[in-house]
């Protein structure tokens, strides 16, 4: 790295102190800051014919004046100025509003050139910049930066021009040759210098590219060598597990796995057996078979000598994950216990012996199992249910049980490959992109508010069949700012609908855990047949009889969100039914509903719901695991991502990336990062 770009501005000739306090409120304190501080659009002033111009696209014309201008005044300060235009064959008006000393500078029959907002259908255009003359030829493209305080943008292009002309030399190269070859790039000084003064769009999207790869790959070096010192560092155990009984545990299972399954167990295996620990991240769609994996896995840890430990968000789900383990795995001989808050007393203490003698193989809870009183005898793999419900340091106190236990998470929330490999960059991910044979797709319709008799007509029809329905509200009261059906009411509608044929439940998040236990527990045994709810039931719950959900304000939801609801139903041997309950004004919402009817593929729609949303809007704003890129986006530039990825990973674990000087400056990076804290660099 080049110590002269380290400097403060104010080495810059021209940058005093007050334009450095002023430069330091946008986070500019070096050379270097300042030159790569990129602007965030451009202005394109080429001149257009208006036969290509877009109804109320920006465009700059060049015309002669054709009529005097007419000025008008309404209300205080407030103006309008009109002028005809003869540009080309086109005779156009344009509008100026409140820049009423133009009257005087604009004469008949002379040049000017405007930018502007073009209104096809009125043939006007109205006025944003005007110049009196031809257009000057040395600003086809301006870069546009955003500023704060005391800086303007015409200030910031200033201060960067007087940066490039006294140090554009010191710009050295960081990216390795043979890529910059490999990938046809632009080299650093002619990217940088195409970015803050293009000559056209062409010179704008190869700076891009160049800079887009360039901080995927800085990133990407990062967490490969995260993931490659945590593993190097990390003492794990290698489960020598009996090959023989896993294989004939598999083929004792009631199904065959799906070729995914196959594929994600192998990727398991060979992670227990490794001297490393195991970090891997399961994905998988509701309904495509992650508890079986698990099963297996934790089969083959407790055939190894260890314990393991399956940790859920809610005590339902606890309960019917125990369940369905206890089935495939006790005719096995292993031992599974249940452990939640509900068990107290004689009981509780009963089980944590047992846990801590080694009598119980596998144990499965709430977060119950992170309570100091849970002591394992000889804990080897930790498994944790859709683990972004847990915080950090919930995972990692239940990681502590053991000695370096191997870690699963799952997850039946689709994450976009994209964002899985940034978010997720120093574990490993496997994928159940495979549904089970045999099991029926969910029908999905969209519906407005006015068919809601036709509606409940369908559910009844259900409900006669002896299925259940769930009916899902955004909101729980009453909110001024959002017109929106809310739980208490649909639920009093409802009970005053089926007053007396069927049993309708409410579900909140404000209901005490034990009330929202106890309306699980009854619908879950059909003692109750409709189930109002807001979006708790999200996670989890299995209710294979329930064969229907209607989704009131459902372009209130985002498509994945929509879909986590959708796996609710379809869960048991009968066709399962969705109606999404919408009126979306937006062109996005619309697209949203049509997708959800369309496909029943989770990844699918949660790729489309990164396009719509964006990737800050998919974790929630205050995600900390999303990086901050100046240039890049990770759902545009997906595939360099994928590159940047494949590139980094190769990099760190060739010998030559930390001896050769080809690569010097990406080591510098790392140190500078604090990755190579306390490496040593040969």
């Amino acid at each position: 790295m080049n110590q002269k770009l380290l400097e403060p501005v104010t080495v810059i000739k021209g940058i005093g102190q007050e334009t450095a306090e002023a430069l330091k409120e946008m986070k500019i304190f070096t050379v270097k800051d300042l030159l790569e501080y990129f602007p965030y659009r451009y202005e394109d002033y080429r001149l257009r014919d208006l036969a290509d111009v877009q109804h109320e696209e920006k465009v700059t014309v060049e015309g002669k004046v054709h009529s005097e201008p007419s000025l008008v005044y309404y209300g205080r300060k407030r103006s309008r100025l009109t002028i005809r235009l003869l540009i080309g064959r086109y005779l156009i008006s344009c509008v100026f509003f409140n820049q009423p000393y133009l009257k005087k500078n604009i004469a008949m029959n002379e040049t000017i050139t405007v930018t502007g907002k073009w209104d096809k259908h009125r043939q006007t255009l109205t006025a944003t910049e005007v110049h009196i003359g031809s257009k000057a030829h040395n600003q086809d493209f301006e870069p546009v930066y955003s500023v704060k305080g005391e800086v303007t943008v015409k200030g910031i292009r200033r201060f960067i021009k007087l940066a490039f002309s006294q140090f554009f030399q010191e710009i050295e190269e960081s990216i390795p040759e043979h890529f910059i070859q490999k990938y046809k790039l632009l080299n650093k000084q002619t990217a940088l210098r195409a970015l803050h003064f293009p000559e056209n769009e062409t010179d704008v999207k190869q700076a891009r590219r160049r800079f887009v790869y360039e901080e995927f790959l800085l990133f990407q070096l990062k967490m490969q060598a995260l993931r490659k010192f945590e593993r190097e560092h990390s003492s794990g155990i290698s489960q020598n597990y009996k090959i023989d009984q896993v294989k004939a545990f598999i083929k004792d299972l009631p199904f065959p796995l799906t070729q995914a399954q196959k594929r994600v167990v192998n990727e398991i295996m060979v992670d227990l057996k490794s001297p490393y620990r195991m970090n891997r991240l399961l994905q998988g769609d509701v309904g495509s078979g992650k508890t079986v994996v698990a099963a297996i896995a934790l089969f083959a840890s407790v055939s190894a000598g260890y314990q393991g430990a399956l940790m859920v968000p809610t005590e339902i789900l606890a309960e019917q994950h125990a369940e369905s383990l206890h089935s495939m795995l006790q005719v096995h001989g292993i031992r599974c216990t249940l452990l939640t808050s509900s068990v107290k007393g004689k009981r509780r203490k009963e089980i944590l012996q047992l846990l801590a003698d080694g009598e119980i193989d596998v144990l499965i809870g709430t977060h119950a199992l992170i309570q100091d009183e849970v002591h394992f005898r000889n804990l080897g793999l930790v498994i944790t249910d859709e683990q972004h419900r847990f915080g950090v340091e919930q995972r990692r106190v239940l990681r502590e049980k053991g000695e370096s236990p191997d870690v699963l998470f799952m997850t039946a929330t689709p994450i976009p490959r994209t964002l899985a490999i940034t978010v997720f960059g120093e574990m490993d991910v496997s994928i159940i992109d495979e549904m089970p044979a045999g099991r029926k797709s969910i029908e999905t319709y969209w519906a407005k508010h006015d068919m809601l008799d036709r509606i409940l007509g369908f559910i009844e029809k259900e409900l006669t069949k002896g299925r259940q329905a769930y009916v899902i509200c955004p909101l729980i009261e009453e909110s001024e700012k959002l017109d929106v059906q809310n739980a208490i009411d649909v639920h009093s509608m409802l009970t005053h609908y089926f007053h007396g044929r069927y049993a309708v439940g409410l579900m909140h998040g404000r209901l005490p855990s034990e009330e929202k236990d106890q309306v699980m527990k009854e619908f879950s045994l059909n003692e109750v047949q409709l189930l109002v709810s807001t979006t708790v039931v999200e996670v989890g719950v299995n209710v294979p009889n329930a064969t229907m959900m209607v989704i009131y304000d459902a372009e209130r939801f985002g498509l994945s969100q929509l879909h986590q609801l959708r796996g609710r139903v379809g869960r048991g041997e009968h066709q399962s039914y969705c109606i999404l309950l919408a009126d979306p004004k937006s062109e996005v919402g619309k697209e949203r509903m049509k997708i959800m009817t369309e496909t029943n593929d989770g990844f699918e729609l949660s790729e489309k719901d990164l396009e719509l949303r964006g990737p800050g809007d998919f974790f929630g704003k205050k995600q900390s695991g999303l990086p901050e890129f100046k240039l890049a986006d990770m759902v545009h530039d997906y595939r360099a991502l994928e590159t940047a990825r494949e590139d980094a990973a190769q990099l760190i674990h060739s010998s030559v990336f930390w001896d050769s000087p080809e690569y010097e400056q990406l080591r510098i990076h790392l140190q500078l990062t604090g990755v190579l804290e306390g490496e040593k660099l040969d």
